[in-house]
C-alpha cells in the first residue's frame, strides 16, 4: 500500500463487483504476472472480531474469497488469483505484484 501511495500516489485495488474482479483479473494476466498480485483488501482483528475491509476506505460490499479464506489467525493481506479470480488471504511481508488504483 505505502509502495502504491509513495510510487504512484494511488491505493491498492478495491473491488466492488464481479465485473471489476474480473477486468483486473484480465489486466493482470495482460503482464504475464504468474505470482497472484496484491490488492487493496485486509483481515483484522477489530474490537474483537474478524473483519475484512479496504485500504483505501471504501464500503465492503463484495467478496470473492476461496474457500477457506480468509484466515482468521493473524493479519492478513489478499492476493487476486490471476488463475481463478478468487482472493486468498497471505501472509502481507510477501514480495508479490501489485495492482494499484489512482
Amino acid at each position: 500500500q505505502r509502495y502504491c501511495q509513495d510510487v504512484y500516489r494511488g491505493q491498492l485495488a478495491s473491488v466492488h463487483s464481479a465485473a471489476r474482479n474480473q477486468e483486473l483479473q484480465k489486466l493482470a494476466r495482460t503482464y504475464h504476472i504468474i505470482i497472484s498480485p496484491w490488492i487493496g483488501a485486509v483481515t483484522s482483528r477489530r474490537a474483537g472480531q474478524w473483519e475484512s475491509y479496504w485500504e483505501d476506505s471504501s464500503s465492503w460490499n463484495y467478496a470473492n474469497w476461496a474457500p477457506t479464506h480468509p484466515f482468521h489467525i493473524v493479519t492478513t493481506c489478499t492476493t487476486l488469483s490471476v488463475r481463478d479470480g478468487l482472493w486468498r488471504s497471505r501472509f502481507c511481508f510477501q514480495l508479490r505484484p501489485f495492482i494499484c488504483q489512482y
